[in-house]
């Protein structure tokens, strides 16, 4: 018996944010994307043979995105994201870190402490009077 693939896994609408420019306006904005993530049921339907639980044991949870698409925040035009990755393995970004943490980072290996905030601008220059005196 085949087994659909409808049997095996549990969808679950999630919604994740990726960073992506505008080809147009060329500026770059945060976007939520949506996803589907797909886990591995616990176990294999009943009526399963042994080949269907061999295929079964090596499944792996993954993501497939829904939208291909995004509009622009800044210009309002539509594009397509720029990414070939429309499937996605769970265990492949498990490990991987997050923006927040590569910021900290960053901040440490150029010497500044990452809680202190950001210095405050230099006062703007008084500016000379035109014309006459």
């Amino acid at each position: 018996m085949a087994l659909n693939e409808k049997e095996l896994f549990t969808d679950r609408p999630e919604n994740r944010t990726g960073r992506y420019p505008c080809p147009r306006c060329k500026r770059t904005n945060d976007y939520s994307i949506r996803w589907m993530r797909r886990v591995k049921r616990d176990r294999l339907p009943p009526g399963a043979d042994a080949a269907d639980r061999a295929k079964f044991d090596k499944l792996r949870d993954y993501l497939i995105r829904v939208d291909d698409e995004v509009v622009c925040k800044t210009c309002g035009k539509k594009f397509e994201i720029p990414s070939h990755h429309t499937m996605m393995f769970v265990d492949q970004f498990a490990g991987l870190p997050n923006d927040e943490e590569l910021e900290k980072e960053i901040a440490a290996a150029a010497g500044e402490d990452p809680s202190s905030p950001a210095p405050a601008p230099p006062p703007p220059t008084p500016r000379t009077p035109f014309g006459r005196k």
